[in-house]
């Protein structure tokens, strides 16, 4: 039965139960191996009857450690914000830290300034900023940075430790899985203009494109969403049976939007239009048809950042410039497959 009392109880309360000495139980919390073993059992039955909980801005005072990281972040309805931040709470708790998490609005210099000198008054010992707006990391780049901090999302060229997914690479992945289909081409829906990722995949499939001799055609722009996929869909339609048998989708979402436009255009997929989407969400595999994505590691984006904000900290690491490469993954489904010419394709 715990002991009834109306005040948290402390270290000395622990000891009188125990019947220890302070010293002994501060030890036995310490993980100290000179302790008999009958004592540590007496003094952690006594924590546990008790409820005790230890002190955190007491032990911080002790060893200028807070065992507390910082994150900044927008955007967190969307999957890859949402799933990154969930990761990075994950990895952190593994290696025995809390998170502090600050959602902003939006990633400009003012609300990044405010962001950073509330984490550092709470005393967090790094701060892991999810960046993906390219406004975001060029205001990250002015800011004075008074402990570590790492960027997320802001692609290779930061100007400050970061860890990305090889957008370029993946984008790459999904127009050559077309082009080795048998497409003539590849088109695109790009993301919003102001995101890094977005910019990337674009780079990415224009590359591929290029490499095979191919010019690319004029991209449409989305937003993210459903509906600018759906609407998107809607205009690819009408190219059908002009030379558009293939389409690259930023992300899932859009990719659910432009399956509908096309369905009830008549056109069917994969049959008339193939279609690769970018993210592999939960639903992914059970869209009509299932989608062929490019999977990001969500989980391994959050390892591998709070490894390097750790090396930050303590000292194994260089405060200079230093990036991460995380490389992601094609899952092929029935959206596409092999391309048989069909009358009308180019060529």
């Amino acid at each position: 039965m715990r002991h009834l009392q109306l005040r948290p109880p402390t270290m000395a309360d622990v000891a009188r139960v125990a019947g220890v000495s302070h010293q002994t139980v501060s030890r036995v919390l310490a993980d100290h191996p000179n302790v008999r073993k009958e004592t540590r059992a007496k003094v952690l039955r006594a924590i546990e009857e008790m409820g005790y909980r230890r002190n955190s801005s007491a032990r911080a005072l002790v060893t200028r450690r807070t065992r507390t990281l910082g994150v900044v972040a927008s955007n967190t309805t969307l999957y890859g914000p949402a799933s990154t931040l969930f990761a990075l709470e994950e990895a952190a708790r593994a290696e025995g830290y809390t998170v502090s998490t600050v959602n902003l609005r939006k990633l400009v210099v003012d609300t990044l300034s405010e962001a950073l000198d509330h984490l550092g008054e709470g005393g967090v010992e790094g701060v892991i900023v999810l960046a993906p707006q390219r406004s975001a990391a060029e205001a990250l780049a002015e800011l004075r940075r008074p402990y570590p901090v790492v960027a997320v999302g802001t692609g290779s060229g930061a100007q400050i430790p970061s860890v990305n997914v090889d957008q370029h690479l993946g984008a790459r992945l999904a127009t050559g899985h077309l082009l080795a289909a048998g497409h003539a081409t590849v088109w695109h829906l790009a993301g919003p203009e102001d995101w890094q990722e977005a910019v990337d995949r674009t780079v990415g499939w224009r590359t591929a494109l290029e490499a095979a001799g191919i010019e690319p055609p004029a991209p449409l722009q989305g937003d993210w969403s459903p509906l600018s996929g759906y609407r998107a869909g809607q205009e690819l339609a009408g190219w059908v049976g002009r030379g558009l048998t293939a389409v690259f989708v930023a992300n899932d979402q859009m990719a659910l939007g432009v399956l509908r436009a096309l369905r009830e255009a008549g056109v069917r997929t994969p049959q008339d239009v193939a279609v690769v989407g970018f993210d592999d969400i939960p639903e992914s595999e059970f869209f009509a048809p299932p989608l062929t994505t490019v999977r990001q590691d969500f989980a391994e984006v959050g390892k591998r950042s709070i490894s390097l904000l750790l090396d930050l900290i303590e000292g194994r690491s260089p405060s200079g410039v230093e990036g991460v490469q995380i490389e992601p993954q094609l899952v092929v489904r029935a959206s596409t497959f092999p391309h048989s010419p069909q009358p009308g394709d180019p060529g």
